[in-house]
């Protein structure tokens, strides 16, 4: 029980702290927004490396913020029924929830992301835009995030087992 204390304690400081850090890439998205907007429309000169820098900043802070999210409930769910359960009754409707559909999914984008990443890196492909910025770095974000989401889904989902075993919630 100590280790499985352990584990969950450093899973959920990685992923506190990765969302914490990554929630500031926010503000140079949004400075090179503004920045691009003033001299699109008071200057006239639009630039060609706005577009790619913020589609990869967020991709990055949507990637990299996704565990962090998990973490904290902050995921869409369909609760139309599930509201109506007692809390054991969620509890078990999220551990089948975890197994049929989260952990395949998130095993599936990391070793697909592995894939894709290296196969990027092999051809160090770069956008197809005027300003080419590499795309290897942010396509080596997707299996990082896929690990980070396996690694906090399982914190979730030990929580959840050991709620419907014990009748109590886990205590760190």
């Amino acid at each position: 029980m100590k280790r499985l204390k352990e584990y969950i304690k450093t899973v959920n400081w990685i992923n506190e702290w990765i969302g914490r850090i990554t929630c500031w890439l926010i503000v140079p998205l949004v400075a090179i927004t503004i920045y691009e907007v003033i001299f699109r429309k008071f200057f006239n000169s639009p630039s060609i490396w706005v577009f790619e820098t913020s589609n990869q900043l967020y991709g990055f802070h949507f990637m990299m913020g996704s565990a962090f999210a998990l973490l904290h409930g902050s995921h869409v769910n369909v609760d139309v029924f599930y509201r109506y359960f007692s809390p054991k009754g969620k509890a078990v409707i999220d551990i089948v929830g975890f197994l049929l559909f989260f952990f395949p999914f998130c095993i599936i984008i990391f070793f697909k992301g592995i894939e894709f990443a290296a196969q990027s890196w092999a051809m160090r492909e770069i956008s197809q835009s005027v300003f080419h910025p590499p795309l290897y770095p942010i396509k080596t974000v997707i299996p990082v995030m896929g690990l980070l989401l396996i690694l906090q889904g399982v914190t979730i989902f030990i929580k959840k087992v050991l709620f419907v075993l014990k009748g109590e919630e886990f205590q760190l």
